[in-house]
């Protein structure tokens, strides 16, 4: 290991003057060079980018992964550059629990033949889970993470340097102002020498005496009057101080402008990566609406078949929705759709209903625009795409949840909750 003593003691001392720096500017006893409001600006619109951007990254981990230890373990893997291992969703686990419990409990009972079908649908709930998290990951985490990892771990860098730079700046300004002080206090005029005589002292004097009695000469240079020069720096000694100052200056603020310009245009960068994250988070909303939309379609498709089961939803009298009279076009387009059973479509004499015998009343007939996209469980009921009108009515001891819709010669049972009536 090379051991550099030199450069050691050089750094301590670089730290401990910009310590003690620090210290006076904090207390107005040193100058400090301020920048101008704009560079203030960015810097603060730079740090609270940075603090919000992590403040979103960890809640959407934990969005993504509610389990903690699980997180620990997947950044555990990330640091040490390993794959992390595949993981079963929560709705994987619960369909194997459930398909194990049929396979036990007896397949073939209506109890058996639920916990399959709801396994079914919880398996594929899960998968869908899991490629949700992986293109959120992919889409939204990623880019956050290489921005608080890269760019930003650049500019934090950038900044130091520009307060390194600062400093020696302020240091340099501080040995000028010194410099000029002493030189303007060697320019002014010294006192008159005294006398020689008047200021040596009273053994010298005597003992100038004596040597002069014994024929020898008293040495001039010899004599405190040869030192006087040496105590009083000459004017041309602080000129060249003031000049020596005044060129490091010069090279500090060289130095300072420079670094403040790359800084600066790293922090106007910021306004690239708003426009980033920006595009980034549309990704990400797109993937959590297909998310969702994956699940609702999963969800209807178990019910519809949930719904064919007889007697599994026995016992159940409540209406799924409020009645239609209750039901407004503005409650109905904000109501996300749930479509009944089979076995509640309608009150006991109406299942022998023919619907080509039904014919509408003479009055109260609707126009309606659908919602969304339906599919007819049976023949019975009529098939809708999403942004059609069709004529609806209702007949005399009807379930509240289900219209008679006609779409020119076809006729059939339709869900309220996909239709928005018209005035």
């Amino acid at each position: 290991m090379d051991f550099n003593m030199k450069k050691l003691a050089s750094d301590a001392g670089i730290f401990f003057t910009r310590a003690v720096q620090f210290t006076e500017e904090k207390f107005g006893q040193a100058e400090k060079t301020e920048l101008d409001a704009h560079f203030e600006n960015l810097l603060a619109r730079a740090d609270s980018t940075k603090n919000w951007t992590e403040k979103i990254l960890r809640q959407t981990e934990v969005l993504l992964q509610p389990n903690p230890s699980a997180r620990v373990e997947e950044f555990l893997y990330e640091k040490l550059d390993r794959k992390v291992p595949s993981r079963v969703t929560n709705g994987e686990l619960l369909a194997q629990y459930m398909a194990d419990a049929a396979s036990e409990l007896g397949p073939t009972t209506p109890y058996g033949k639920t916990l399959i079908k709801v396994a079914e649908a919880e398996k594929q709930l899960g998968a869908a889970e899991r490629d949700f998290i992986h293109t959120a990951s992919i889409s939204f985490l990623t880019p956050l993470r290489n921005f608080l990892e890269g760019d930003w771990k650049t500019i934090s860098k950038e900044r130091r340097l520009l307060q390194n730079r600062r400093l020696d700046l302020d240091a340099c300004k501080a040995r000028l102002k010194k410099a000029k002080a002493a030189e303007a206090k060697a320019t002014v005029p010294r006192q008159t020498v005294p006398d020689f005589q008047e200021t040596r002292p009273r053994n010298y004097i005597l003992s100038a005496s004596a040597s002069a009695g014994t024929g020898s000469r008293v040495q001039l240079s010899s004599s405190p009057l040869s030192c006087w020069p040496l105590l009083l720096p000459s004017p041309q000694l602080w000129n060249d101080e003031v000049d020596k100052a005044e060129q490091e200056l010069r090279v500090a603020q060289t130095e300072f402008d420079r670094q403040a310009e790359v800084t600066r245009l790293l922090l106007e960068g910021i306004s690239s990566t708003h426009v980033n994250h920006l595009r980034c988070l549309h990704e990400f909303i797109k993937s959590q609406t297909t998310y969702y939309a994956q699940c609702y379609r999963h969800m209807l498709d178990l019910q519809k078949q949930l719904g064919r089961f007889p007697g599994t939803f026995v016992g159940t009298t409540e209406p799924a929705s409020p009645p239609l009279s209750s039901t407004s076009p503005t409650t109905t387009a904000a109501t996300m759709p749930v479509v009944p059973s089979v076995a509640s479509l309608a009150p006991p004499g109406e299942a022998s209903l023919c619907l080509e015998e039904v014919a509408p009343p003479a009055s109260g007939t609707r126009k309606a625009r659908v919602l969304y996209d339906y599919e007819a469980a049976d023949s019975s009921e009529l098939a809708l795409l999403a942004d059609e009108l069709i004529t609806v009515y209702s007949l005399p001891g009807m379930d509240p949840d289900w219209l008679i819709g006609e779409r020119g010669n076809k006729k059939g049972k339709v869900p309220v909750t996909y239709l928005e009536l018209l005035s």
